[in-house]
């Protein structure tokens, strides 16, 4: 077993970008962030819910609101966790490109250089060449990549082949590896299965309360 290194020196003004639909956010995605801003010293992590996911045609289950309380419930108490609405604020598809260069530009409007990290899984990174500009994506941020159940780390030569000269902008972690989905939590709470410990207790408690992802939603 392989000991466990201490966290990386925080790199002031540095902020790891985790988008997705969040629906829901679960306690994967709050480990995941938590590694990033740990392993690779990040100074704060940006939560980023999709307005309008352009790999999910018919949208989310939940509503942008829905979502967007949910995340807030999540990170409440993580005072390196924020909350961005640079998705859901603007109109048309969420292209991660198009958000990173809104959050580099609001770095520089902060009188501070962009020091950006998106955060994403080995699943993800997979598809990352057909991404609308990748090559103009990695030019604005650095690619954090987590382990993902059966999908293998990538090696140098894949991404030397589909990112060349740009292979040197992603930090592969060690970590977490933790095997759930929020498609498996919306089919559980379908099947009126347990959520608990899956999901934060409040994110739990507001997905009851509305009835989220059970075909009965309240107001």
């Amino acid at each position: 077993m392989s000991e466990i290194e201490g966290p990386a020196a925080t790199r002031p003004g540095s902020i790891g970008v985790m988008g997705g639909t969040f629906d829901p956010i679960h306690v994967g995605h709050l480990a995941i962030a938590e590694e990033a801003r740990e392993s690779l010293g990040l100074e704060r992590i940006l939560f980023v819910p999709a307005g309008v996911p352009p790999h999910k045609p018919d949208g989310a289950e939940a509503s942008v609101a829905d979502r967007l309380v949910m995340v807030e419930l999540a990170i409440a108490g993580n005072p390196a966790f924020a909350l961005s609405r640079a998705d859901v604020d603007r109109p048309g598809p969420s292209y991660t490109a198009d958000t990173m260069a809104v959050l580099a530009a609001m770095a520089r409007d902060r009188g501070t250089t962009p020091d950006l990290t998106l955060i994403m899984s080995a699943e993800t990174l997979a598809g990352l060449p057909d991404w609308r500009d990748p090559a103009r994506l990695l030019g604005l941020c650095r690619v954090a990549v987590v382990p993902r159940e059966a999908y293998p780390a990538p090696d140098p030569a894949w991404l030397a082949r589909n990112f060349p000269g740009l292979e040197d902008r992603f930090d592969l972690l060690d970590g977490p590896r933790l095997g759930i989905s929020s498609t498996g939590i919306r089919q559980r709470v379908g099947a009126r299965r347990s959520i608990r410990y899956l999901v934060p207790e409040a994110v739990e408690r507001h997905i009851a309360d509305h009835a989220l992802y059970t075909g009965r939603r309240t107001g």
